[in-house]
């Protein structure tokens, strides 16, 4: 990872939503684009960019392919990251994927799926 790496996959919106969501824990692809109501070859490609780039880490569960932020972290996108959070008054987008996220996890949690839940996935 490197601080070009990073500003090239800074400058998409829907990467940026991505970073807003596994930054609160890891999440299957299925979930992220349940959340971003993007198709899911538009989600799939914008994850593998930011994986090919360093910014994410992805492990597989089964069928489901889940991803989260790479533990190997570089100053600029940790301060890029805590950026995401200020953002959030000025892009409402953000509250509302981070909301999403949550009513998602809680769903699941009720649920007999056999989708793995983020917060019980091991790394």
């Amino acid at each position: 990872m490197n601080t070009i790496s990073i500003y090239k996959c800074l400058c998409d919106p829907i990467r940026l939503r991505i970073l807003n969501l596994v930054k609160d824990g890891p999440l299957c692809v299925c979930h992220i684009q349940e959340i971003l109501e993007e198709p899911q070859a538009k989600v799939s490609k914008q994850l593998t960019y930011m994986k090919n780039h360093g910014l994410l880490e992805s492990s597989r569960c089964c069928n489901w392919t889940v991803y989260r932020l790479a533990e190997a972290s570089h100053p600029v996108f940790e301060s890029n990251l805590k950026c995401l959070q200020d953002c959030q008054g000025e892009f409402p987008v953000f509250k509302v994927d981070l909301a999403a996220r949550r009513k998602l996890i809680l769903r699941l949690k009720k649920e007999e799926s056999s989708c793995p839940i983020p917060e019980l996935t091991r790394w």
